[in-house]
């Protein structure tokens, strides 16, 4: 199906509004942030690099640091030594594999997708689900030299690109000719150069996914690249397709179950008909009990519970309507009415197949009337696509939730967003990408929601709506006018006892400190992120290095402390004292000089705008100040913990004696340092050594992200609920009092 121009805006605007999601054809599916060309170019150079030093020592290139022959359990597994169960057989690199090996042969089409042995049928159905967006996958396909074999992708991770470097070394099923046993080697008549031209060539050796087209080798190298982003293969069993889909462009993901559409007819016409233009679908639905029948493995009419289909197009033809969809499996296929070789398709009706783009062939592809579609499936996930008429705005923190036994309730947390013009918003609540660090996150399982208002206003704009259970985020969009809003979270969990407690003695020490690490470089980007409690964690970037001995930095690193703990020690004495107003290059050559990188992009007043500007934090070592209260005043002693809170308009940002943004490092530690809140402290590493500072059950990096139009970039701000208990207390009883 060709693409057309979107001509009508598929969110109906209020009255006298812009549209929203109306896009060119061919602007539709470019990745929204002004760092993607940056993070384009630097990924480009340092493909074009490392292939230039390949070929001047005249070696391929080896990743060193996802080293699949030498680092095998590494890149396999996560931190548990249990349930180990991937074994491929061999390692090899792509051009001993494959006779005439390409990166792509005719472009991407979801054809090319076979799943392997690693469950991640998810990822596998979100490439499928892409490839019908014309050029989209090739976009993150950022650079290659397949003469060295080096190949560069970007990947997009909480509100940044990633770039990710790997080489052409991929994990084979086959092994080598003298592992066989004798019986084994008889069936090759024991002709070793006959079993390694046939047995142990082409794409069907690979032990993890494969393209259905010989020779084809971008889907097991954009896999490959996957896990590594996620640390090991392991990590990337299991998952939703449309977050893989937000990590592949950026988008934002809902979850829409069929049994909550209202007008069938409506979200054909203005979701599913839209499909490939500014959005991508996949569909599935729960795993089936086989305890009644006791029939082992049970589908519907074909289709398999637990499992990631893509929708790859839907088409109106001679009044019916159709979708074309995709098992990742590459069979498997739906065997109701209108599967391939059904007997709906008639003389009269063979005509539409051209129109579908679909032929016949167990190839994982089917036809399913939509109807049939509504009957037999329980969970669609839309993802919008941004073009770069969108600008992204974010912020984050790490917040310390009340215990669960507390009320459910709004008022630990707030966002407030400026709107410099009227403009469709997506905005999107969210915790951090922790699949790379899962094993050393706690055992809470997050479920966030969200109510927006106005400033100054008690009536709720927009409210998030949950649609399943302990997602990585959630969102609402809505059509917002110039002005002030004001975001509040409520945050609900379940604490999964039934997930195995991490052992520091049973796992290798240096794949845990790379998940320290990793780990450390997410929660960076929290506003109120504390260097200092994890330093060894953080790696030092090599262009605070270049170019200067340890001497020279030493000494910057030691004038940068200084002044910090110069501002925190006037700020614990008289909270009215501002942050003093460093110049742009006094900010970066003293920051940088402190040797400790820490990535989270803050304004003095704790805002984010669309365009941060990019400097890097130092090291704040805060040990004297860890059980001071920053701010003064007495201790009122007042439960509101199982107290509701009615706030509309509140904003709990902590502001000085002078009515000035404090920043929101000095919010969290007063927020966390009074010796009466303690049940809301962070665990500390004397309590936990083995998982660092910051670990706890009670703990969450939460992020807003505010997509608009480009003439009007959204500031966020965030804030978070510290001594001000006695007042919220006093606003919860006058509610209950009403």
């Amino acid at each position: 199906m060709n693409l057309r121009n979107q001509k009508q805006c598929p969110i109906k605007p209020e009255p006298g509004t812009q549209a929203s999601f109306a896009q060119q054809e061919k602007r539709a599916g470019l990745l929204v942030t002004n760092e993607l060309e940056k993070a384009l170019a630097g990924c480009k150079a340092q493909v074009e690099r490392i292939a230039k030093d390949c070929k001047a020592k005249n070696r391929r290139f080896r990743d060193a640091e996802f080293d699949l022959e030498n680092d095998r359990q590494r890149c396999l597994f996560g931190l548990s030594k249990e349930n180990r169960e991937y074994r491929p057989s061999d390692v090899q690199r792509v051009t001993k594999i494959f006779s005439n090996p390409s990166f792509f042969v005719d472009g991407a089409n979801s054809n090319d997708i076979v799943q392997g042995k690693l469950g991640d049928c998810w990822f596998l159905s979100a490439l499928a689900t892409m490839t019908t967006a014309k050029g989209l996958l090739e976009k993150f396909c950022v650079a290659r030299d397949e003469q060295v074999g080096i190949y560069g992708f970007l990947f997009f991770r909480d509100t940044a690109w990633v770039p990710v470097i790997i080489d052409d070394l991929l994990f084979t099923s086959i092994p080598k000719y003298e592992e066989l046993t004798t019986p084994e080697k008889e069936l090759y008549h024991r002709d070793k150069n006959f079993y390694n031209t046939s047995a142990r060539k082409g794409g069907k050796s690979l032990y993890f996914a494969r393209s259905g087209t010989e020779d084809e080798t971008w889907l097991p190298l954009i896999e490959k690249a996957y896990a590594k982003l996620h640390g090991d293969y392991t990590a990337i069993d299991g998952g939703f397709s449309c977050e893989a889909i937000e990590d592949l462009t950026g988008g934002v993901s809902t979850f829409i179950p069929i049994k909550d559409i209202l007008d069938p007819d409506v979200f054909w016409r203005e979701e599913l008909l839209l499909a490939t233009k500014d959005r991508l679908f996949g569909c599935g639905f729960d795993t089936l009990d086989s305890n009644r029948s006791g029939i082992k493995n049970l589908t519907v009419n074909g289709l398999i519970g637990g499992h990631a289909y893509s929708v790859l197009r839907a088409l109106e033809y001679k009044g019916k309507r159709f979708i074309v969809l995709r098992n990742p499996w590459g069979d498997s296929e739906w065997h109701g009415a209108w599967s391939d070789g059904a007997r709906e398709w008639t003389e009269e009706w063979l005509p539409a197949l051209k129109e579908l783009e679909h032929s016949f062939g167990n190839d994982g592809q089917f036809v399913m009337e939509y109807s049939d579609f509504l009957d037999n499936w329980d969970l669609v996930e839309k993802t919008l696509l941004f073009d770069d008429t969108w600008v992204m705005s974010s912020q984050w923190l790490q917040v310390t939730a009340r215990p669960p036994s507390a009320a459910w309730s709004y008022g630990d947390i707030s966002f407030t967003i400026t709107i410099p013009a009227p403009t469709q918003a997506v905005i999107v609540l969210s915790k951090l990408d922790e699949r790379y660090f899962a094993d050393i996150s706690g055992n809470s399982c997050w479920m966030l929601e969200f109510v927006l208002f106005k400033k100054g206003s008690r009536a709720i704009v927009a409210e998030s709506t949950p649609t399943r259970f302990y997602l990585r985020s959630v969102n609402l969009e809505a059509q917002l006018e110039a002005g002030e809003y004001v975001v509040h979270v409520r945050l609900d969990r379940v604490v999964n006892d039934q997930l195995p407690e991490y052992n520091p003695g049973n796992t290798d020490p240096r794949k845990f400190s790379r998940v320290q690490t990793e780990r450390a470089k997410s929660q960076s980007i929290a506003s109120n992120f504390k260097p200092s409690a994890v330093l060894h964690n953080l790696p030092i970037p090599l262009d605070v290095l270049a170019g200067q001995d340890l001497t020279e930095l030493e000494t910057k690193a030691v004038e940068a402390e200084k002044q910090i703990k110069a501002t925190e020690v006037a700020l614990q004495a008289e909270p009215s004292v501002r942050v003093p107003e460093w110049t742009t290059k006094e900010k970066e050559e003293t920051q940088k000089g402190a040797i400790t990188v820490a990535e989270g992009k803050t304004t003095k007043s704790g805002q984010r705008g669309a365009q941060p500007k990019s400097d890097d934090a130092s090291s704040d070592d805060d040990s004297d100040y860890e059980d001071s209260d920053v701010g003064g005043g007495d201790d009122v002693e007042v439960d509101l913990d199982n107290l509701p809170t009615s706030i509309a308009d509140e904003d709990l940002g902590l502001r000085s004696a002078a009515g000035s943004p404090v920043p929101a490092s000095v919010q969290n530690e007063r927020s966390q340092s009074s010796p009466s809140e303690s049940d809301y402290r962070l665990e500390s590493w004397a309590t936990r050594p083995e998982l660092g500072s910051g670990y706890s059950n009670d703990t969450v990096v939460l992020g807003l992200r505010v997509y608009t139009h480009k003439d009007a970039p959204a500031l966020v701000g965030g804030q978070l609920r510290h001594e001000m208990k006695a007042s919220l207390a006093a606003l919860a009883s006058s509610a209950l009092q009403r």
